[in-house]
């Protein structure tokens, strides 16, 4: 029996107190083998543009020189796409909808940020503080607003991917709940609703994916 509305997006299948919810995170490993065919399909050529027209992207943001940086940023999104297309799929669990994942993805990757960029540009890091053109007065401020907006850097990555996945799948899960007290007479009008917010939900998986690596990119550029 659901105790709460948002009690549908914790995990319910497990054996031996392991929910099996988590599993769904691991199926892209499946996907492995079809990238070694002799000749690739469709969907594979498709999936190789759009990962190169994102390293492309992040190499200009980054350089030319953080090869390693790139490939991890589009690893990181081909990650976050996945787990959010899994969710819109019947009975799998979206593990990109709670913050025990999200903010995993993004506390490690803001971490490394702050310690590379300390140790490395110490100068530099205290100059992003206070930015250029300050008054003297405004200063103390300054640095307490740059040092606030640094600090929850990773808790709005990770809320602002989690709250929306949640959104959508909040309003699929309520709208599809009012399916068996609606007369048959207006039940098309439920389903075509349903088909066009699962459209929409589709596209906000690829942007929230997007978001997440491309703000991640900008935080890596400020420190690099």
């Amino acid at each position: 029996m659901m105790t709460s509305l948002f009690s549908i997006f914790d995990p319910s299948s497990s054996v031996f107190s392991l929910p099996l919810n988590w599993i769904s995170t691991f199926l892209g490993l499946l996907f492995l083998p079809f990238m070694y065919w002799v000749s690739p399909s469709r969907w594979v050529m498709m999936w190789l543009k759009f990962t190169n027209m994102l390293y492309g992207e992040f190499k200009v943001i980054l350089g030319v020189k953080n090869i390693g940086l790139n490939v991890l940023f589009v690893s990181l999104l081909t990650l976050i796409v996945f787990n959010n297309s899994l969710g819109l799929l019947p009975y799998v669990f979206t593990s990109s909808s709670h913050l025990a994942m999200t903010l995993s993805l993004a506390f490690p990757l803001w971490l490394s940020f702050m310690v590379f960029g300390w140790v490395n540009h110490t100068q530099e890091m205290f100059a992003h503080l206070v930015p250029q053109g300050t008054p003297g007065v405004l200063m103390p401020f300054m640095v307490l607003i740059e040092s606030i907006s640094n600090i929850i850097r990773p808790g709005t990555l990770a809320v602002r991917l989690a709250a929306n996945m949640i959104a959508g799948h909040l309003l699929l899960s309520l709208l599809g709940g009012m399916g068996s007290s609606m007369p048959l007479s207006i039940l098309w009008v439920l389903i075509i609703l349903q088909i066009l917010l699962l459209m929409l939900e589709s596209a906000v998986a690829v942007i929230q994916s997007y978001v997440f690596a491309i703000l991640s990119t900008l935080y890596a550029s400020e420190v690099n």
